[in-house]
């Protein structure tokens, strides 16, 4: 880490909670590698409207905004990216300084540029295909909306029916039940719920015979890491993308707004399942090479 002192340029994350933010770990390792004299820190922020203020008061030079702040956060911009206007929804926050001395906040949304990137890494053409999307949530609507920007077909799944036909209109795009999934042929599944998701690490959003249907799934959830989709997706011959992807690609993303910089992608992934490792109890010279705290945690 550098040396934080007087010209320590201030960076965080605003939402409610966020203690359990892995953002810290991933921007300050890129931080430190890049040998910028920037901190980022995680800031519980029940009240928006006084974080805001905050915000300006003390000097922040970027800020994320996760829940339950990314729609509201809107009303306290001065500038927001037309995308993120049309999505209705800020990740992120640059501030800078104009003319005369005023502190200018900006927004942007990348998150859906996170999914976008980690599905084009595995050499997607979006244009082409057909995507399934489990989950009518914020980052359901995040990730829709980058793949419809992209020119994918976009498929929306949910447990609660009005949810997902609500999100399926505003995208002007398809809504089947989990329950009529049986028929439909699709390119992709990416799974934006909490389904799979500590405590219940064995939890699956649609049954595993299906998983032979796709080319590639995708789960966004992270603790674990390798979760029950994944491995069910694999076994079916799928290839998979984990969930500490979009969140890299987001906060590299992130990085370059911030600082009109390269992020080092690489060290940021890294240090997030470094992270992730350290919270389980888990330790690298595992069978899973360090990969799946959860499977680590009950091997101890």
């Amino acid at each position: 880490m550098t040396l934080v002192d007087g010209k320590t340029e201030l960076y965080g994350i605003i939402g409610n909670p966020v203690r359990h933010s892995l953002s810290p770990v991933m921007q300050n390792a890129a931080f430190a590698v890049m040998g910028m004299n920037k901190l980022y820190v995680p800031m519980e922020a029940p009240d928006l409207r006084n974080a805001m203020i905050g915000l300006r008061a003390l000097g922040f030079k970027g800020v994320s905004v996760t829940v339950p702040h990314k729609e509201n956060v809107l009303a306290f911009l001065d500038e927001i990216d037309p995308l993120a206007e049309k999505m209705g929804a800020v990740n992120t926050l640059l501030l800078r300084q104009d003319s005369v001395g005023q502190t200018i906040v900006c927004g942007f949304n990348t998150d859906w540029l996170g999914a976008n990137a980690a599905l084009a890494a595995e050499h997607l053409d979006l244009q082409k295909s057909r995507v399934l999307i489990a989950g009518a949530g914020g980052s359901a609507k995040a990730v829709a909306f980058g793949l419809v920007q992209a020119g994918a077909e976009v498929v929306i799944t949910n447990r609660t029916t009005a949810n997902g036909e609500a999100l399926a209109s505003w995208l002007n795009c398809e809504f089947i039940p989990l329950a009529d999934l049986a028929w439909l042929n699709a390119d992709v599944l990416i799974n934006t719920t909490s389904v799979g998701m500590e405590p219940d690490a064995d939890g699956i959003i649609i049954p595993p015979t299906m998983l032979s249907k796709f080319t590639v799934v995708m789960d966004i959830v992270y603790a674990p890491l390798n979760t029950r989709l994944l491995r069910e997706a694999k076994a079916a011959g799928c290839r998979t993308i984990d969930g500490l992807a979009m969140l890299v690609y987001q906060g590299v993303e992130q990085f370059k707004i911030w600082t009109g910089k390269t992020a080092p992608e690489l060290v940021m992934r890294s240090a997030l399942e470094e992270e992730l490792r350290r919270r389980a109890g888990c330790s690298s010279a595992g069978n899973c090479g360090g990969t799946d705290p959860s499977a680590c945690r009950k091997k101890l």
